[in-house]
C-alpha cells in the first residue's frame, strides 16, 4: 500500500465517483484526503457537490473539506450523463436535496492550487471526471506542476462510450484533457479497456450484500441502480465501477498492468472530438507521457474492495 500520500479528489459524484470516495475515505486506508473538489460532468456542478457531501456524512468524514469547482468545460458547453447516473447524479439509495455537511466557500481550482503549493511533500490529483478543474489550476498557476506527484485518472481508452471513439469524461472536455496531458506530469490512466474489467454483477452485488453495513448498504444501492442503467445502455451486465480504479491502484499498484506510452487528445475534429489517442505500439516514437492501465486482477480488486467496506462496521 502507498502510505500517507495526501491525495485531492477532484471528482463529478457519480456512483463510481461515490465508490472511489468511500474507498478512500475508509479507516483501513493509508491515503490522506486533503481536499474534495467537483465539476461539472455526471450531473451539474451543484448537484455533484451535494452528492460529494453527502457520501462523506454517510462515511462519517466530515472532516475532509468540500469545494465547488468549474461549473462548465473550458470552452464548450456543460454536457451530462443522466442516462446513466440519473436526475440527481447519484440516482438510487435515498439522499436528502440538502446535506448537512455544508461546502467551502472557496472555489475548486484555488482549493487545487493553494494545496498544492503549500504542500511541504508532492501532492497526488486523483481526478475521476472532466478534467477542467485540473487545467484551470494549472493555466491559473503553472509552478504547480513542479509539486504533484503525479495524476491519477478515470477517462478515454482506446474506444468509447459516448461517441464510438470517445469516453465521456475526455468527451466532456477535450480541451482541459490535451492541457493535463502536455503538462509534463507524471499521469496514471485508467480508461475503459481495464475498467470495463471491473464490472459489479449480480454475483458482486451479492457479495457485498452480505457485509450489511451502513455503507455496504449504500454501495450496494448505488450499483444496483448502475447496473440497471448500463443493462439499458449498454446491454452490459454490470456497471463498470470506472472511478474507483484509481483508488484501488493507489491501494495497491500491483493490481494493475501499465504500459508507459504516449497519448494525445484530438480536440479539432467533429467526429472524433474527444478522443485518446493511446499510442500502445510506440508509432509515433515520442516520449512516453502517462501510463496507460491494460489489464486488472479482478478477483483481487473485489477483495481489496470487500475489505475496504467492511472496515465500516
Amino acid at each position: 500500500m502507498t502510505q500517507n500520500r495526501k491525495i485531492i479528489m477532484d471528482c463529478d459524484p457519480g456512483h463510481d465517483d461515490a465508490i472511489a470516495l468511500i474507498l478512500a475515505g475508509a479507516k483501513t486506508s493509508p491515503l490522506d484526503i486533503v481536499a474534495v473538489t467537483t465539476v461539472a460532468g455526471n450531473q451539474s456542478v451543484d448537484k455533484n457537490t451535494t452528492n460529494a457531501l453527502n457520501v462523506l456524512d454517510i462515511i462519517n468524514r466530515g472532516d475532509i473539506p468540500v469545494s465547488t469547482g468549474a461549473d462548465r468545460p473550458l470552452i464548450k458547453e456543460a454536457a451530462f450523463a443522466e442516462s446513466i447516473h440519473g436526475e440527481s447524479g447519484l440516482d438510487g439509495p435515498q439522499l436528502p436535496k440538502e446535506p448537512n455537511l455544508k461546502a467551502t466557500n472557496k472555489h475548486g481550482v484555488n482549493v487545487i492550487v493553494e494545496h498544492v503549493l503549500n504542500s511541504d511533500v508532492p501532492v497526488t490529483i486523483v481526478a475521476t471526471g472532466p478534467l477542467t478543474n485540473v487545467a484551470m489550476a494549472l493555466i491559473q498557476q503553472p509552478k504547480i506542476a513542479g509539486n504533484i506527484q503525479e495524476i491519477v485518472l478515470m477517462g478515454g481508452g482506446t474506444f468509447g462510450n459516448w461517441t464510438p471513439t470517445a469516453e465521456f469524461n475526455i468527451w466532456v472536455d477535450a480541451e482541459a484533457a490535451q492541457k493535463v496531458f502536455k503538462s509534463g506530469i507524471p499521469i496514471v490512466v485508467f480508461g475503459l479497456d481495464v475498467t470495463h474489467q471491473l464490472l459489479a454483477d449480480g454475483p458482486v452485488i451479492n457479495r457485498f450484500s452480505r457485509i450489511e453495513n451502513k455503507v455496504s448498504n449504500f454501495v450496494v444501492e448505488l450499483l444496483k441502480f448502475f447496473q440497471s442503467t448500463y443493462k439499458e445502455a449498454f446491454d452490459m451486465d454490470g456497471g463498470p465501477i470506472h472511478d474507483a480504479c484509481t483508488i484501488l491502484y493507489l491501494l495497491n499498484p500491483n493490481i494493475f498492468k501499465l504500459q508507459h506510452t504516449y497519448i494525445q487528445i484530438e480536440n479539432q475534429s467533429t467526429l472524433t472530438y474527444g478522443t485518446m489517442s493511446v499510442d500502445l505500439n510506440n508509432t509515433y516514437r515520442h516520449k512516453p507521457n502517462a501510463y496507460f492501465a491494460t489489464e486488472v486482477d479482478v478477483d483481487l480488486a473485489w477483495d481489496i474492495m470487500e475489505q475496504s467496506l467492511r472496515s465500516y462496521h
